[in-house]
């Protein structure tokens, strides 16, 4: 592997590895001039991968001893664009708006997806990182009762292959699941619930 930067990094809780992080990158569209948030912290890793791209990380965590290690790991990767804050977003929501992303990626990120509302722009993409797929099943369910559109989920495996003289062959082991990923955009209006409910009847009947 050619990340070097990530030998750099110490290990806590659970890392977003390159191969999610690229997909949420991908997916997402960040760019230079974005702005993300991230909600979940951990160890960092997912905020220094996009640091590295983004114009500006925010990133939420709810214990001090992940913070204190993810912002140890920023530090020793350089970054000035980065911040964390100590914060629960779903008891107190996002102090940032007009957000070009913002991910998820704790346990029941779900309830976190109506403060993310008022943080992103029209057309922000909100992502999550869910391991199990109960928590994706939720996570969609709660985007679509707060008409998120474009709902998008998908899962990236990597398979290593093996390339010898003897013979070319996939390697016995590599890395397959570590999460599945959800990704939605944000409309110019959120539907209530009974602007849905008419949209949904009147999809129905055009068929």
């Amino acid at each position: 592997m050619f990340v070097n930067y990530l030998d750099k990094l110490k290990r806590g809780p659970q890392v977003i590895l390159p191969k999610d992080a690229g997909m949420i990158i991908a997916f997402a569209g960040i760019n230079r001039e974005s702005v993300v948030l991230n909600a979940g912290a951990g160890s960092g890793w997912l905020d220094v991968q996009i640091g590295r791209i983004a114009k500006k990380v925010v990133s939420y965590e709810v214990r001090q001893e992940f913070l204190d290690l993810a912002q140890s790991n920023i530090r020793r990767v350089g970054l000035e664009n980065v911040q964390i804050k100590l914060r629960d977003v779903i008891a107190n929501g996002f102090e940032e708006k007009d957000a070009d992303v913002v991910v998820l990626d704790f346990a029941n990120s779900h309830l976190a997806i109506a403060n993310a509302i008022g943080s992103l722009k029209t057309g922000g993409v909100i992502v999550g990182y869910l391991p199990h797929a109960e928590q994706m099943s939720a996570f969609v369910q709660e985007l679509e009762k707060n008409g998120f559109a474009d709902n998008f989920c998908m899962e990236a495996n990597v398979r290593q292959m093996l390339v010898r003289a003897a013979g070319v062959r996939p390697a016995s082991m590599g890395i397959t699941h570590t999460a599945y990923l959800v990704f939605a955009r944000k409309g110019e209006k959120q539907l209530d619930k009974r602007e849905r409910k008419k949209a949904r009847h009147t999809k129905i009947n055009a068929f």
